[in-house]
């Protein structure tokens, strides 16, 4: 009997977190930070925001110039990245889809 309470107890959990991650669907945005030659930046610093501009979010590269920003509420989004002295580019607009992860390449301009 209490073997089956507490399964229905951990149902009823399982179920309580669904509906919490349907209300607040969230996804990745990762990518790779390149020098003007393609070379992997490590130690880039990358700036994310809403595209309104709010809610700044920042990291840095790996060792092969790799980043990642988890649990991302879906939206649209803007990103730059610095490194050395040189900066990209704002790439605007990136969609943040719920369940996925985004893949971009950002390059540093000269």
């Amino acid at each position: 009997m209490q073997t089956f309470r507490y399964s229905l107890l951990l149902v009823a959990v399982l179920a309580l977190a669904a509906t919490a991650h349907a209300r607040h669907p969230t996804g990745t945005l990762a990518g790779v930070v390149l020098d003007a030659q393609g070379k992997p930046q490590p130690g880039a610093s990358v700036t994310v925001q809403t595209s309104d501009g709010a809610h700044p979010h920042a990291t840095r590269t790996d060792a092969a110039g790799h980043f990642q920003f988890v649990r991302f509420s879906r939206g649209q989004y803007d990103l730059r990245a610095f490194a050395q002295g040189k900066s990209s580019d704002w790439m605007q607009r990136i969609l943040v889809r719920s369940g996925k992860a985004t893949e971009i390449t950002v390059r540093l301009k000269n």
